[in-house]
């Protein structure tokens, strides 16, 4: 009879602290390496105000089995998919699709319901960064199967009396009801990873401090999105696909002219275009504030815009508190992770830099009170000391 294979743990449970969310990969890849986490079926507890669930749009299905390739593709809004589809060469023989299973859980909904109108956008992107490009290729991208449960939301919880769905869905949100939902995914011998992104407890969309109201809302018109209703054949939806991904092609195009020349001239031409005759109103606007707009950071706003927008909603003192006591309700029940990564995502403003360091202070006291002695390793220090040297 086979045994099961003896699980390794470190002395100390590692804490990995960076500042952009991707850079915890090569971390996981490490512990992956050394053989502290399995080389398939890792599992993960990803808590973030945004999924992350996005794949390189440029990225051809071969790039799978480099994950150096993975590491240059991959920026905030997609790494967690991205590089869960890395795929060692000997496990071709036996390849099989990604299953995920996820647990959404609404902080916001806790005490500010009116906001739970606006479903959270999957994309996150990063400002002044331009993502990794690969060549174009005509290969099949992976299959995956990516299954939901319904919307969880933190035990304390806001209850609206009413019909018995939504009773069953605060009952669903429970601390108790994600709890048995994880140890159904997480046994106890099992190895796994806590990512943690700080924006979870404190979230802000920084693309509305940068733009005023009106552009903001000039920006949503333009990259507007009708998604596909649910039962929808694969023919219409391959056609939905290929409509918005034209869009958002002439879109871009539409910035790249706009950063050669944003004369009058080239603005009224572009202008032209279906669905783009608002961008003389934008142009202007943006003109009036600052003579040189940076076009491609209006692009990447732009891109956060479809049929909702980013999550934002900065939190009182009182709720980041009731979220650290929900997470240390739901961990204290599971088996202690292998290794924890954290991102602060202060620096592109996804969690308050005002906010960030008592956020990461009183999270990382609630992993002393339930796992003992942590090894924190705060990458995000040596490498803004490292920016500093290079520009020195």
């Amino acid at each position: 009879m086979n045994k099961a294979p003896v699980k390794r743990t470190y002395s100390k449970l590692p804490v990995w602290i960076v500042e952009d969310h991707h850079d915890v990969v090569p971390h996981i890849y490490r512990s992956i390496a050394s053989r502290y986490v399995p080389m398939s079926g890792v599992k993960m507890v990803h808590l973030d105000s945004h999924p992350d669930l996005l794949i390189p749009v440029n990225m051809p299905a071969t790039a799978v089995f480099d994950k150096e390739r993975l590491f240059r593709v991959t920026s905030t809004d997609d790494y967690f998919l991205s590089d869960a589809l890395y795929l060692p060469a000997e496990q071709l023989e036996d390849a099989k699709p990604l299953h995920l299973r996820v647990i959404q859980v609404d902080p916001v909904e806790m005490s500010h319901n009116s906001q739970s109108q606006n479903n959270p956008s999957t994309c996150k992107r990063l400002r002044g960064a331009s993502k990794g490009e690969l060549n174009k290729e005509e290969d099949r991208q992976p299959e995956s199967n990516v299954s939901c449960t319904s919307q969880y939301q933190p035990s304390g919880g806001s209850s609206t009396p009413g019909n018995s769905t939504e009773a069953q869905n605060a009952e669903e949100g429970s601390s108790g009801a994600i709890v048995s939902n994880l140890l159904s995914l997480i046994e106890q011998n099992d190895a796994y990873i806590l990512d943690i992104d700080l924006d979870f407890f404190s979230c802000k969309n920084p693309f509305k401090d940068m733009y005023t109201k009106e552009e903001y809302s000039i920006l949503q018109e333009l990259y507007s999105f009708k998604r596909p209703r649910e039962d929808v054949d694969e023919e219409e939806l391959l056609e939905c696909v290929e409509r918005r991904t034209r869009q958002l092609e002439d879109l871009e195009a539409a910035f790249a002219d706009l950063l050669e020349d944003d004369g009058q001239e080239t603005v009224d031409r572009l202008a032209t275009n279906p669905g783009m005759n608002s961008l003389i109103k934008l142009v202007s606007s943006l003109k009036n504030r600052n003579q040189t707009p940076d076009y491609e950071m209006v692009h990447q706003a732009g891109l956060t815009c479809d049929y909702s927008e980013l999550p934002h909603h900065i939190s009182s003192e009182g709720e980041i508190q009731q979220l650290l006591l929900a997470v240390k309700l739901v961990l204290q029940s599971l088996p202690k992770p292998t290794i924890v990564t954290i991102s602060r995502s202060s620096l592109d403003e996804y969690c308050p830099a005002e906010q960030v360091e008592a956020i990461q202070s009183r999270t990382l006291s609630v992993l002393e009170a339930l796992f003992g002695s942590l090894d924190v390793h705060k990458e995000y220090e040596s490498a803004s000391e490292e920016c500093t040297s290079q520009h020195s």
